[in-house]
């Protein structure tokens, strides 16, 4: 049975700001915002005491962060009412600053503000808790406010080839934490480059290939890059050696790659053309389990930010999009068929797991001959009975884009409640119900893609422009907040002849252009910090 068409209304273009608030929900309301991380603290600490629960730490206890003062009118409110509760009691000042280094607080705030991440009990990197949260919080606070002469431009021309997928092998984010950004590049050469973004260098190139690189995923925490290519090879590559540390020559064509780490080990998820999906050890490539999903290709496949399930779908109009339970492919049982289940929307053409939300999951399809675009956002559950486990997949809204529309290629999705994609040179937020909440026009000319992760929403057009964005958590909706437009230097006035794209970390911008048919040009921002 159809769907109702839901088409989205207009409401204003702009999240508004919030109303003056009393102290404790100021304190609640700005917690996430790197401005106002002082406050967030404090509050944290504070809050037993509003809510009448037992507090951990002394009830005359407070934190202080000298490393951030408040910025505007309502922060300093804020804090200055902090102040004059901490001033209540003559002790104090006493556990200023032992609450303040306090790791498991520090954690814990960690994992609060990035919910979307996997923490273990050790800090990311060489440092404590504390270092970690302010340096991450300082970094998304400098690319949300920067502008284009905040950035550091170079340029790599020449003989690179035309470049397709891009992915960072470290950098500077909640999941990865290092000084410098180092890229992974595919080359028409048949070559894997790794690039240094801050010094706009190359730094490592892989050996002439004997067929072209197709796919490529990376792990950042292990510093490892996985490439796929035409005739079915899979490599692992830590961009430092000449050589493979592993090579695994498929039977068949693969078509998608999806690399992750558990809590216990890393693991590559490979898809192929004849809807086979292999899972297999890393670094080593030995097969751990192999599962037939469907009777064509696997086009998309996905795993979720708490790696519980595995979203696997083709494109092909009669294949019906399929969710696994990831532990019976990574622990699979002899004799018994992975968990999974079948989700009645065929045409997929995008998913993607909401990053707050890791039971939810958000499809972009097409329906009927119009070709009208859709989506629906589904919550996935395990329920037992009888001794036997079920997946379960409850609808929780849906709709179609008005057919007068042109249709989308991209989507992204932030905490679940929202649907970010593209339509000609704008840029639309609507709600999962299909309410407009917000419209961009900051490109003259054609949307062409759209890159989107838990904390940056990216753009770019057929002119080379490129548009920054960042996701801000106020109010019912998070909603985005445009940053700055970045245009590629140079006199050269002349169109790409590819689809330029672009992907961020927290200090650093890529992007490729291809104003040749032969080559392609590599642009790197870095922030000036």
């Amino acid at each position: 049975m159809d769907r109702p068409s839901l088409t989205p209304v207009h409401v204003s273009p702009r999240a508004r700001p919030l109303s003056p608030l009393p102290l404790p929900r100021i304190l609640a309301t700005r917690a996430s915002h790197p401005h106002s991380l002082s406050s967030f603290l404090k509050f944290t600490l504070f809050r037993p005491t509003f809510s009448g629960l037992k507090c951990p730490w002394p009830r005359d206890s407070v934190a202080s962060l000298s490393e951030f003062e408040p910025q505007s009118a309502e922060q300093q409110s804020a804090a200055l009412g902090v102040r004059r509760l901490a001033s209540f009691s003559p002790r104090a000042s006493r556990y200023w600053n032992k609450v303040a280094e306090s790791e498991p607080l520090w954690r814990n705030l960690c994992r609060r503000k990035w919910s979307f991440c996997t923490f273990s009990h050790r800090c990311p990197g060489a440092q404590t808790w504390k270092q970690y949260f302010l340096k991450q919080t300082r970094q998304e606070r400098w690319m949300a406010s920067a502008k284009p002469e905040n950035f550091v431009y170079k340029a790599a021309v020449g003989n690179l080839g035309i470049l397709g997928p891009m992915a960072y092998l470290s950098g500077s984010g909640p999941t990865m934490d290092e000084e410098k950004s180092i890229i992974c590049t595919v080359s028409s050469k048949r070559m894997l480059f790794a690039w240094d973004v801050q010094e706009g260098t190359m730094i490592w190139s892989s050996p002439v290939q004997q067929s072209s690189i197709m796919h490529l995923a990376t792990l950042p925490q292990m510093h490892l890059a996985f490439t796929v290519d035409l005739k079915g090879a899979i490599k692992v590559w830590n961009c430092r050696d000449e050589d493979t540390l592993a090579t695994l020559i498929m039977s068949q064509a693969c078509l998608s790659l999806e690399a992750f780490l558990t809590k216990d080990d890393p693991f590559l998820m490979v898809g192929t053309c004849e809807g086979d999906i292999y899972t297999l050890t890393v670094p080593e490539l030995k097969t751990v389990s192999k599962v037939n999903a469907f009777k064509y290709r696997v086009d998309l496949l996905y795993c979720s930010p708490d790696k519980r399930w595995i979203f696997a779908s083709g494109t092909h109009e009669c294949i019906l999009p399929k969710v696994f339970f990831t532990e019976c492919l990574l622990r699979p049982s002899e004799g018994r068929t992975p968990l999974s289940l079948s989700l009645p929307f065929s045409s997929c053409c995008r998913a993607c797991w909401a990053p707050r939300r890791t039971n939810r999951v958000t499809l972009m399809f097409q329906r009927d001959a119009l070709k009208k675009t859709g989506f629906t956002t589904l919550d996935l559950t395990t329920e037992g009975t009888g001794g036997r486990t079920f997946i379960q997949a409850r609808e929780i809204a849906s709709f179609l884009l008005p057919v007068h529309m042109e249709s989308p290629i991209w989507m992204g999705v932030s905490d679940g409640n929202t649907i970010v994609f593209e339509s000609g040179p704008y840029l639309f937020l609507v709600s999962i119900s299909g309410h407009l909440l917000q419209r961009f026009e900051y490109h003259d000319k054609t949307i062409c893609n759209l890159w989107v992760d838990s904390l940056h929403v990216l753009t770019t057009s057929v002119d080379d422009s490129l548009h920054v964005y960042m996701w801000e958590e106020e109010g019912r909706y998070p909603y985005l907040r445009s940053c700055c437009h970045l245009e590629h230097i140079g006199s050269d006035q002349t169109p790409s002849c590819y689809v330029p794209k672009a992907i961020c970390d927290n200090k650093s911008i890529v992007c490729v252009v291809s104003r040749i048919r032969e080559s392609s040009i590599l642009v790197m921002y870095s922030l000036n910090m």
